[in-house]
C-alpha cells in the first residue's frame, strides 16, 4: 500500500469514526426519559397520579364526616397526630357513589410540600413506568366542568388506557373548601 493509499485510507477511518461518534451523541441525546406512576382505579377506570406525590395506601377504614363540606370530601382521618382532609375523586368527577368493600383503599398525598390530603380509591393496582413520550394530551371531549380539567395527559400500558391526573390543578381547585374542613 502505498503512502498515498494509507493516508486516504486512514482519512476514511476517521470520518467513519467521527460519524459513530455522532450517531452515539445522538442516541445519548435521544434517551427516553420515564415518569413512574402510581396507578389506581376509580368507576372502572385506570388513573394515575405521579409516584412521588404518593406518601402512603391505608387500607379503608370509617371516616368521620365534617358537618358542612362539600359532598366530595368524606370527612376527616387521624394520620399519626396530623388531621388530614379524605376526598373521594369519583363524587369530585360526579361518578355514581359505590360501595366501600376490601379493595377500597386510601391514597395518602403529598401536596405543596406541606399539605396531605387522602384520596379514597375503588383500588390500587401498581408503579408503571411510561415514556415521557408516550404521554399524549387528553382529549378535549370533555367539558371543562367535568374529570378533564384535572387530567395531565392520557396513555397506554400494557394495552390499557391510563388517565394521568394532574393532581395539583385538582387539589388547587378545591383547596379552600379543604382548608374550611380542618
Amino acid at each position: 500500500m502505498s503512502m498515498n493509499g494509507a493516508a486516504a485510507q486512514l482519512e476514511i477511518m476517521q470520518k467513519s469514526g467521527s460519524k459513530n461518534k455522532s450517531v452515539k451523541s445522538r442516541a445519548v441525546q435521544e434517551e427516553i426519559v420515564f415518569n413512574q406512576w402510581a396507578t389506581f382505579k376509580v368507576n372502572n377506570e385506570l388513573f394515575a397520579i405521579d409516584v412521588m406525590q404518593v406518601k402512603e395506601v391505608l387500607r379503608y377504614s370509617e371516616i368521620p364526616p365534617v358537618p358542612g363540606s362539600s359532598s366530595y370530601i368524606r370527612g376527616i382521618i387521624n394520620l399519626r397526630g396530623n388531621v388530614v382532609t379524605v376526598i373521594d375523586p369519583r363524587l369530585l368527577f360526579s361518578l355514581e357513589p359505590r360501595e366501600i368493600d376490601d379493595d377500597t383503599r386510601i391514597i395518602v398525598v403529598e401536596y405543596n410540600e406541606q399539605e396531605v390530603v387522602g384520596m379514597v380509591v375503588d383500588s390500587v393496582d401498581e408503579v408503571v413506568n411510561i415514556p415521557q413520550n408516550d404521554i399524549e394530551r387528553a382529549p378535549s371531549v370533555a367539558t371543562e366542568d367535568s374529570e378533564r380539567r384535572f387530567v395531565q395527559g392520557v396513555s397506554y400500558y400494557e394495552g390499557n388506557l391510563i388517565i394521568l391526573l394532574d393532581l395539583a390543578k385538582m387539589l388547587d381547585s378545591i383547596t379552600p373548601i379543604i382548608e374550611e374542613s380542618h
